[in-house]
């Protein structure tokens, strides 16, 4: 009997250990079921300005930085190409037109004159070519600078869209549901209703 006293004790203590550890470990296994029910997917502010940077340095590394490349890219540098070809074409007959006008006014032979000196082209032919090569040109140098600042705003946005939760668990229902009132003085209504759950 002496020893049963002790005995008690020992197990006393060893039970309240082992439920004391049984214990701890149900927390952290709660705790980390609970933190991986709250965890968030993460959201980096810096992304869209990081994409639009990239894009205003060099035009498409900010559809590079997101991934999303293979189809923005041909349409970004044909569109830019295709403008800067326009601009530089018709700089170049304006430039063609505005010095044969120059020569002209001046008395001299032009390039649009026959070798007799008789002009093929009128001086109001001359002013109003250049008048119509000056407004194409610089409609595309506008068109270029336009591509230019869409693809920056495309890429800004689209790393601000990339991050969006866009999981099955985001669903929204619309659905056509009579709102019935059963009161004498109202008619019965019809209405819209959403439903949409996280």
């Amino acid at each position: 009997m002496k020893y049963a006293k002790y005995i008690f004790v020992v197990i006393f203590f060893c039970s309240v250990t082992i439920f004391a550890q049984a214990k701890d470990s149900t927390k952290t296994q709660t705790r980390s079921l609970q933190y991986t029910q709250i965890k968030q997917p993460d959201y980096d502010p810096l992304n869209p300005s990081r994409a639009a940077f990239y894009s205003a340095i060099f035009p498409g590394a900010g559809q590079i930085y997101n991934n999303r490349y293979w189809w923005q890219l041909p349409l970004i540098y044909g569109g830019m190409a295709t403008s800067i070809y326009f601009y530089i074409d018709n700089n170049n007959e304006y430039k063609r037109f505005r010095t044969a006008f120059r020569q002209r006014k001046a008395g001299l032979p032009d390039e649009f004159s026959d070798e007799n000196g008789i002009p093929l082209i009128s001086d109001a032919g001359l002013e109003s070519a250049q008048r119509q090569l000056r407004q194409n040109r610089d409609l595309s140098l506008l068109t270029t600078v336009l591509i230019y600042v869409l693809q920056i705003v495309e890429a800004s946005v689209t790393a601000h869209l990339i991050q969006f939760d866009d999981t099955d668990s985001l669903t929204l229902t619309p659905s056509a549901l009579p709102n019935i009132n059963y009161n004498e003085e109202t008619t019965h209504k019809l209405g819209l209703t959403l439903k949409y759950s996280f």
